[in-house]
């Protein structure tokens, strides 16, 4: 079977995904790029140096080839959650690069194997560790557009701004004034439904 084709929608898929989340970085401030905005810290530039590391344990040791920069917020000696949160001596720029830098190196573990290639992934249980390419494709395009999703809300947190992509928000048209009628009517049904009112 060729899958030349389902290789490439799959890639396609990967690579909107990584798109969205540097995109919601655009035009912020440092610390708005860094500020958590949920009660467990999520913030816009950790998303992304979360899913550098994703991305090259699913894609590089998964498949015996070792990524070629090591990222030490990985390690076994990193403090809990170091790779959802970057620190000030981190920039947002060598952030967006190392990511950029795994996509090159991901891209090239998928251009080298077949979807069926067989591979391991060490930290999952050993009843579902054995995996194939093509599930590994599936489960990090999953995982990035969660944290997509997440990106998306945190921006809204941030300064308002929401949306698909750039250029094409993927919302319904409203002025400044209909948003806020509309969110006033969700908010009067949730008190209404919830015996608030």
């Amino acid at each position: 079977m060729d899958e030349t084709r389902p290789k490439a929608d799959l890639k396609r898929y990967l690579q909107a995904s990584r798109d969205a989340l540097i995109w919601k970085l655009d035009g912020l401030s440092e610390y708005d790029a860094r500020r958590p905005l949920t009660p467990t810290g999520t913030n816009l530039l950790g998303l992304v140096k979360h899913a550098a590391g994703v991305e090259s344990g699913y894609f590089g040791d998964t498949f015996g080839r070792p990524f070629a920069r090591e990222m030490p917020w990985l390690g076994p000696d990193a403090e809990p959650n170091a790779d959802m949160w970057a620190t000030a001596e981190e920039s947002r720029e060598e952030v967006v690069a190392r990511y950029r830098e795994v996509w090159r190196e991901a891209d090239a573990t998928i251009d080298a194997l077949s979807l069926a290639a067989a591979g391991r992934v060490p930290w999952w249980p050993p009843e579902r560790c054995e995996v194939t390419l093509h599930q590994v494709l599936v489960h990090v395009i999953t995982d990035l557009q969660r944290h997509a999703g997440h990106a998306d809300i945190v921006r809204e947190l941030v300064d308002g701004a929401a949306g698909l992509r750039a250029g094409a928000d993927n919302l319904p048209p409203g002025d400044p004034a209909w948003w806020t009628e509309y969110v006033a009517r969700l908010q009067r049904t949730a008190e209404e439904a919830g015996g608030k009112a």
